[in-house]
């Protein structure tokens, strides 16, 4: 079965961090650009990073950038978000999926086996 699990979420407070790890069973990352999306409740989700399958091109939505680090671990089947200096408005259930086409490019529709999502709460 292929699959996406997202761990490493949880409660911190404003200026904090987190370590995100995106981890795949059922199929190998080496070939798929993997992003991270979030969605807090009564909004869209949005794209937040995506990092290409060498590792070789990033993305970041703006409202992260400087904050927020996506990395890839190939030999772990794993894909790492760090968020640092995190906001209230960062509270989101974060969801890592593959795109098999690897453009790189953080686009919701250029995505599949998305995961089942982390819970992100920045509050004091």
């Amino acid at each position: 079965q292929l699959q996406l699990v997202e761990s490493g979420g949880g409660l911190v407070q404003p200026g904090g961090s987190l370590r995100l790890s995106c981890a795949a069973s059922g199929f190998t990352l080496d070939y798929y650009t993997i992003g991270w999306f979030r969605q807090a409740p009564g909004k869209e989700r949005e794209g937040v990073s995506c990092i290409s399958s060498s590792g070789g091109r990033t993305n970041y939505a703006d409202s992260v950038k400087g904050r927020f680090t996506i990395s890839r671990d190939n030999a772990k089947n794993t894909v790492y978000l760090q968020m640092n200096s995190l906001k209230p408005e960062d509270t989101a259930i974060y969801y890592c999926a593959a795109d098999p086409y690897d453009y790189g490019i953080l686009r919701a529709t250029d995505f599949g086996s998305w995961g089942q999502g982390t819970q992100v709460t920045v509050s004091s």
